[in-house]
């Protein structure tokens, strides 16, 4: 194997611009914050110290190794080896992204070490970029140059001198200044007088010499500087994969990010609006209110001076009856015969002109006043506003009932009427909420009433519907507020079902049956040719539209056919065409 000496691609390269050697992202441990000491890397590619990683609380799981097999039927040799199988895997947790992390059979310090943080993190501990470091052939000049493939820093009288060697001639020499790589050898691990210059393509990781003659001996080897450019063609084309993912990534975040701040936005606005509208609801509301504490406190005021104006009238009126009273027995008891008779005709017409005062025993006015708070009350400030206060009460002798079906009615099919609600001065009510009851019980089954619904239209009127189960009498009784409505009690009669027709309303059998000779009408109309049925200006068709199955002359009606199975089946016949 010859070493050719040509600079490894992608491992020397000049630092971009703006970024600071000194970046803390690639220098410092995000779990101790301080400077990489022996940095590790970690399978999602972040570096912690070796000392953070060994304080870090490890976990226990199971190993299943060769799952991905079918050995469902291997026999149970095969299932007792993979029993055995089942290691417990310790594991720890990245204290950056909390990934699994598996650690290998040597723990922590079997992980690989990130040889570009510790570089990294020699470039900061520099006072300057190259200020401070020596040549490391005289160890008294500062450094000017560095040799890629004996990787040792010079100064420029060293450099002059390792450009004149033969041996070193052809070495790369590249200014040490806006280089990123100042760093010395890597050693072997296992051999640590060796540097690792060689790659094991069997193993797939760098070598020294003595493991190339020892553990490595019949491996395919080769110089680290010839198998860069395959692996790193092959780590550039991992990362040409990846990169569209990181943009695609970046483009959906930036998406997220666009549509928080656009939720964000939407949400004040919408926020906005809500207090707007609950400001402008709520003076609305409270103007409402106002409204009706007016309204309620015109109404207070009304009744009570209706209330005042009769209880004055009343007391005077008591007065004046007491007044005559008590004059009239101080006459009649200790008045003389004369006496009496002299102011007879004073009292006679005190009492007679009292007795015809006309009063009521009741107040003029009463306390309802009922307060609806789902009744709609109109618009305030543009709102929908809800509540009406209201002294209107309903008045069962005033309410009526409407109705096809107050007088007779069909076993089996639904019968309805309406109550329409009035107050006393037989004004509608216009709302609803009144307690209605309804009762229909059969006349010869008093035990047994129908079930019926009440819907209230809240107008002040009901639907009322039955259906009534046997032909018979009903009585129906309508109550409001426990007080039967005019018209309640009343009685209906429930005949038996309608009777729908089986024919068909036809002009004659043979138009409605398609010339069919054997297709039968009830008019009982024959053609001649063998035609039991009907047809135009034959013997028996009756002149006008017809059913064929009772020979009614109405469309809309009852049927009254009351033949046999078997006529019916032949009537029948001009159903299908």
């Amino acid at each position: 194997m010859s070493e050719k000496r040509k600079p490894p691609l992608g491992f020397v390269g000049k630092l971009p611009s703006g970024t600071a050697l000194g970046n803390s992202g690639k220098t410092h441990c995000p779990s101790c914050m301080g400077l990489f000491k022996a940095p590790r890397l970690l399978p999602c590619l972040h570096t912690v110290c070796t000392t953070c990683l060994e304080q870090l609380e490890p976990f226990s799981v199971v190993d299943i190794r060769g799952g991905d097999s079918d050995t469902s039927s291997e026999g149970p040799i095969f299932q007792e080896l993979e029993a055995q199988s089942l290691q417990p895997q310790i594991g720890i947790l990245c204290p950056v992204c909390d990934a699994q992390v598996d650690l290998p059979t040597g723990g922590v310090k079997a992980l690989t070490i990130d040889h570009l943080a510790m570089n990294d993190v020699m470039l900061e501990s520099l006072p300057g970029e190259s200020q401070g470091l020596v040549c490391d052939l005289c160890g008294d000049r500062e450094v000017e140059k560095r040799c890629q493939i004996c990787k040792a820093n010079l100064c420029h009288f060293c450099c002059q001198a390792h450009r004149r060697q033969k041996k070193t001639a052809h070495h790369t020499m590249v200014d040490l200044k806006g280089y990123s790589r100042i760093g010395k050898a890597i050693l072997c691990p296992a051999h640590p007088a060796e540097e690792l210059r060689l790659f094991c393509e069997l193993c797939d990781r760098p070598v020294c010499r003595d493991c190339v003659v020892g553990e490595h001996r019949e491996h395919p080897c080769d110089f680290t500087s010839n198998v860069i450019h395959k692996h790193g063609d092959s780590v550039r084309e991992l990362l040409r994969g990846t990169q569209p993912h990181v943009e695609a990534l970046e483009g959906a975040l930036a998406q997220i990010r666009e549509t928080h701040r656009a939720l964000q936005e939407r949400v004040e606005a919408v926020a906005a609006d809500v207090r707007t509208f609950s400001e402008g609801y709520i003076k609305a509301i409270e103007e409402h209110r106002d409204r009706l504490l007016k309204q309620l406190e015109d109404i207070q005021v009304q009744k009570e001076n209706a209330l005042q104006l009769q209880k004055a009238q009343l007391e005077q009126l008591l007065a004046d009856m007491r007044t005559g009273v008590e004059f009239t027995e101080h006459l009649l008891t200790s008045g003389s015969d004369l006496e009496i008779l002299i102011t007879k005709g004073v009292v006679v017409e005190r009492l007679t002109k009292l007795n015809q005062v006309g009063y009521s025993a009741r107040p003029g006015v009463n306390d309802r006043i009922r307060f609806s708070p789902r009744e709609k009350a109109g618009r305030c400030r543009g709102y929908e506003v809800y509540g009406a206060i209201s002294t209107q009460e309903v008045d069962p002798a005033k309410c009526v009932l409407q109705g096809e079906d107050l007088q007779k009615a069909r076993e089996k099919q639904t019968a309805s009427f309406t109550l329409f609600c009035k107050d006393a001065a037989g004004e509608s009510m216009g709302r609803g909420g009144d307690d209605i009851r309804v009762t229909v019980v059969p006349n010869d089954k008093k035990d047994s009433p129908v079930r019926t619904t009440v819907q209230d239209n809240k107008d002040g009127t009901y639907y009322v519907s039955y259906t009534p189960k046997e032909p018979g009498v009903y009585t129906v009784l309508v109550c409001v507020k426990e007080q039967h409505v005019q018209g309640s009690p009343f009685t209906v009669t429930v005949r038996k079902r309608h009777r729908s027709h089986p024919g068909v309303f036809h002009c004659c059998t043979f138009c409605s049956s398609g010339g069919q000779k054997t297709a039968r009408c009830a008019c009982g109309g024959t053609m001649p040719g063998g035609y039991l049925g009907c047809g135009h200006g034959h013997r028996g068709h009756p002149g006008r539209p017809h059913w064929s199955c009772c020979g009614k002359f109405t469309e809309k009606s009852e049927c009254t056919w009351t033949g046999g199975p078997s006529t019916a089946r032949s009537l029948l016949r001009t159903v299908a065409l």
